[in-house]
């Protein structure tokens, strides 16, 4: 079936006049048999392409129409734009003389050079390495020999961090050799630096000379060599650790990201007349995939209103560049929701877009519906490791099932719900939370003892506790090591957050487990109170009081003015409980 049909078809109206989903059919999304087991429809059906081929096509259909926006920099490129311009960069790296399968690290903020990199590599069978901007040091060593980059395309700043001078403290030799030809002691396999600069550095090419290396001799060889990449070959890295471990490098395929871009495109209903509004990062799955290659899929617009996330920022973008669609995590919602007072926005075009990366609350979701526009706003839930979404919801499922539940399965895609044993457990009952099907990465980059432990015949263990109930809504309850054991009492985290959230001077809030040497945990508890309020641990205590079981009720609270996140957005819960093991409430 072509991508021609398949958009026609996604373009059936039901009777309410809402476009129908072509895997919407409830009957085939529920729990088989009373057990905690569901399966994806088969449509829309998997296509084994790749990204060049996913570009080619959206070229073809879409050349004139805007591709890639940067409203802060005044600039916009169409599809035809950039196409031309991920030929110059994928001619100029052949010109470097890397080759299919060499792996080329990218560390930067969110940029053009970004979405031309991702293309670019993918054009001539390049492994794409995402790098965590917030990494200092020690950390892009690792992922730099980890996986064996020849070739790192970095910011020269971002923030604080300079980039270009963390790095000559890895490889001092840049100082000394000649563009292309490094030779690092700490970096053994790197040889091509590429900043993103137009000043020039020592032992390094600018992005532009790159773009401006290759002649007809590369550009020639193309197309041979798009022909010749195989959808199931890996084509890009992305580095995960969770809350403990050194980074596993999730390794994915052209087939993952492709086909899971393309649902949940599918899910949230994008036509080529969609703008995306995208202020998550580039180098995570959420930014790469849900938002370059969804948007990419359909022919739509990928606007980035910054280099990194801003209240202000993404929304002048979202309203200056009549942006239909917005992805966030929840704090970042919280965020935008708290500035929407303070200037006059226009969001009255925005439709639809995704929440993900963390539990959303529910009152946060009902003021994103209300106060933004988004009535039809989709939850999301997935993991680097599984391309990276496994549910969704639909943009007319209930509000009720949207604000407390992560959607229904994906097509093309089986979940369990499992015991400590293995075996799944009925419907309705908590698990561990297993995925299955198209969208499991290859493995962890040179760790098949990892690999292994994550993937067990095919089923990718995600360590998220989950239900599914009877429709086969799925509601995540916590992580499997999240999960306190309070002298012998189960307590999942995410009920008490939600509960406590409905305090009205509670922003944010988060809930773990703390030592202790009689109960073996207790139950800590970090919370950022709202604007000028004057919130104190009693009046949390007070309030739990008689609310919830006694053994639920935080007995260590600290209110503070800011979480510690994760570049996504994630809350570190490992942190804050190191801090409260380190500063004595450990007892």
């Amino acid at each position: 079936m072509s991508i021609l049909n398949e958009s026609l078809a996604g373009l059936l109206k039901t009777g309410n006049g809402v476009k129908a989903d072509s895997d919407s059919n409830p009957a085939d999304l529920a729990p088989q048999d009373g057990r905690s087991y569901v399966r994806g429809a088969d449509w829309p059906a998997l296509r084994h392409i790749t990204i060049p081929d996913l570009l080619r096509e959206a070229v073809t259909r879409h050349g004139p129409r805007d591709a890639v926006v940067f409203p802060n920099e005044a600039r916009t490129f169409t599809y035809y734009d950039l196409d031309r311009m991920v030929d110059e960069m994928a001619s100029g790296l052949l010109a470097l003389g890397l080759q299919k399968g060499d792996r080329l690290g990218i560390w930067s903020p969110n940029r053009l050079e970004w979405v031309l990199t991702q293309f670019a590599t993918a054009r001539i069978g390049l492994i794409l390495v995402n790098i965590n901007p917030a990494y200092r040091v020690s950390e892009l060593e690792y992922a730099l020999n980890k996986v064996g980059c020849r070739a790192l395309v970095l910011a020269q700043a971002f923030k604080s961090s300079n980039y270009v001078e963390m790095l000559k403290n890895l490889a001092p030799e840049l100082d000394d050799c000649e563009p292309g030809r490094l030779a690092a002691a700490r970096l053994p396999q790197l040889r091509h630096v590429i900043v993103m600069s137009d000043d020039p550095q020592p032992g390094a090419f600018t992005f532009k000379e790159v773009q401006s290396l290759g002649g007809p001799a590369q550009q020639l060889r193309l197309d041979t060599i798009a022909r010749s990449l195989d959808p199931d070959e890996p084509i890009n890295i992305q580095f995960t650790s969770g809350t403990t471990g050194s980074p596993k490098g999730a390794t994915l395929s052209h087939y993952n990201i492709v086909n899971n871009a393309r649902f949940t495109a599918e899910r949230m209903q994008f036509t080529e007349r969609d703008r995306l509004c995208i202020p998550v990062p580039l180098y995570h799955c959420f930014g790469m995939v849900l938002g370059v290659l969804g948007c990419v899929s359909k022919g739509a617009a990928m606007v980035f209103p910054g280099e990194a996330f801003t209240a202000p920022d993404t929304l002048e973008a979202v309203s200056k560049d009549r942006c239909t669609a917005l992805f966030g995590v929840p704090t970042m919602f919280v965020a935008m929701l708290e500035e929407l007072g303070n200037g006059s926005y226009d969001v009255s075009r925005l439709r639809t877009g995704m929440m993900a990366g963390a539990p959303c609350p529910i009152e946060v979701m009902r003021r994103v519906i209300d106060e933004m526009n988004m009535s039809q706003v989709t939850i999301g839930y997935g993991m680097t490791e599984t391309s990276p979404i496994s549910f969704q919801s639909f943009v007319n499922d209930p509000i009720e099932k949207r604000v407390t539940t992560v959607g229904r399965i994906h097509p093309n895609l089986e979940v369990k719900i499992i015991d400590e044993a293995g075996a799944i457990v009925p419907a309705g009952a908590e698990g561990e939370l297993c995925t299955r099907g198209y969208s499991v990465m290859r493995g962890y980059w040179d760790d098949e003892d990892k690999t292994s432990e994550s993937i067990v015949d095919g089923w990718m263990r995600t360590g998220d506790l989950a239900t599914l109930d009877e429709e086969g809504y799925c509601a995540i309850v916590g992580r499997v090591k999240d999960m306190i054991i309070r002298g012998g009492e189960n307590i999942y985290p995410a009920e008490i957050e939600d509960f406590l959230f409905s305090h009205p001077a509670v922003k944010e809030v988060q809930v773990f487990g703390i030592p202790d040497s009689a109960l073996g945990e207790v139950v800590g508890a970090w919370i950022v109170p709202g604007d000028g309020a004057d919130l104190q641990a009693d009046d949390i205590r007070r309030f739990c009081d008689t609310k919830i079981a006694h053994y639920k009720i935080p007995k260590h609270i600290r209110i503070v003015d800011e979480l510690p996140m994760t570049v996504t957005g994630k809350p570190q819960k490992f942190a804050m409980r190191d801090w409260m093991v380190e500063n004595g409430f450990s007892e």
